[in-house]
């Protein structure tokens, strides 16, 4: 159970009446919560890498992953232990904490490819990294022996609402992923789960999925919050950018009714302009995707991004900075930094500055 101050009995009518709150009266109380739990200038920086891009089963209709659009994503095999540790190692000097490998699996097989990925995430933890990871869904035993190579976190996205959902993919049910969410959480492994906004779905809907998420006990440790990137060759390719005030209203909803999670403003940044993603900080954001690349779509680079870091007056986080006692639960599990690892450091890397 988590601590009384965190509740998880939100009814939909309360999260539609916070979201719809005058946005400055909606932003100060972000911004108090915020302050109650978190450090008002630090944001985790996370680097996500596709370590198998392409060929899913599935049929997400945002995806371009999926083996059921025409997309120009070829797929790819499985990458080296070596191949991943060599990006961990350029994301940690460019000053990332986290590191992310992606898998366009439709659910995790035992065998020789998910061995080699608990190698990747015993590989992350040794350069000192929080390690994530999302690989579709898990059985209890595979969330076991991730958590026992290290895994602090897991990343497996209710992606909407129960009720839109069905608009969005069919090969997988919502209760699907409600399991892997509770198999991650028998694990000890931190729970990363938002949402994608901007896929035809209602104000009601993305305050619903919100309720969805704070109801989860333990709570997620980290909730992406993502726009939706259009790819041609997707049944959303048409869809309209989102205002970027409809990703403020989410940020901040998320930011008050989850108050320890990491809210991360995810895809579509480079849709948002440095005005905007900074007001998405004051509602609440504190962790970005860093690095010129997602799993398939871009992301500003990283250079912007120090620069806009510097500009607003925030600094990255160390590792485990989180509030999330999940995440503090994971550090002295699994891999321990090598010797001779170099610390990181909460600053923008001096050649940056």
């Amino acid at each position: 159970m988590q601590s009384p101050e965190i509740r998880h009995d939100w009814t939909l009518d309360e999260v539609l009446a916070i979201h719809e709150l005058p946005l400055t009266d909606l932003l100060l109380r972000a911004q108090m919560v915020h302050r109650r739990f978190h450090p008002p200038d630090s944001v985790q920086l996370c680097t996500l890498l596709s370590v198998k891009t392409g060929g899913c089963p599935e049929d997400c209709s945002y995806c371009p992953q999926s083996s059921k659009h025409d997309t120009s994503v070829e797929p790819e095999r499985l990458l080296t232990v070596d191949e991943v540790l060599s990006s961990a190692r350029r994301a940690r000097e460019s000053g990332s904490t986290r590191f992310c490998m992606g898998a366009a699996w439709r659910e995790v097989k035992d065998g020789p490819a998910f061995d080699r990925v608990v190698d990747m995430v015993k590989g992350v933890r040794e350069l000192g990294l929080e390690a994530c990871a999302t690989l579709g869904m898990l059985t209890e035993d595979q969330a076991k022996k991730l958590a026992d190579a290290g895994l602090t976190a897991y990343n497996h996205n209710l992606d909407t609402s129960r009720e839109h959902y069905g608009e969005i993919i069919s090969t997988r049910t919502y209760d699907d992923r409600l399991k892997t969410i509770s198999n991650v959480a028998k694990a000890g492994i931190s729970l990363c789960c938002g949402g994608i906004l901007g896929m035809g779905e209602s104000t009601r809907d993305r305050c619903e999925m919100l309720r969805t998420l704070a109801a989860l006990d333990p709570q997620p440790g980290s909730v992406p919050i993502n726009a939706l990137v259009p790819v041609e060759g997707t049944p959303l390719e048409d869809q309209p950018q989102i205002d970027p005030i409809d990703m403020v209203r989410a940020i901040a909803t998320a930011r008050i009714v989850m108050p320890k999670a990491m809210v991360r403003l995810s895809a579509g940044r480079t849709e948002l302009s440095r005005e905007a993603q900074i007001l998405c900080f004051m509602a609440g954001a504190n962790s970005i995707f860093y690095g010129d690349k997602l799993l398939t779509t871009g992301n500003p680079d990283v250079s912007a991004d120090r620069e806009l870091l510097r500009d607003a007056g925030m600094k990255p986080m160390l590792p485990y900075a989180s509030p999330d006692p999940t995440v503090q639960g994971t550090r002295e599990r699994g891999p321990q930094p090598k010797p001779g690892t170099i610390a990181l450091s909460a600053r923008i890397p001096a050649d940056a500055e």
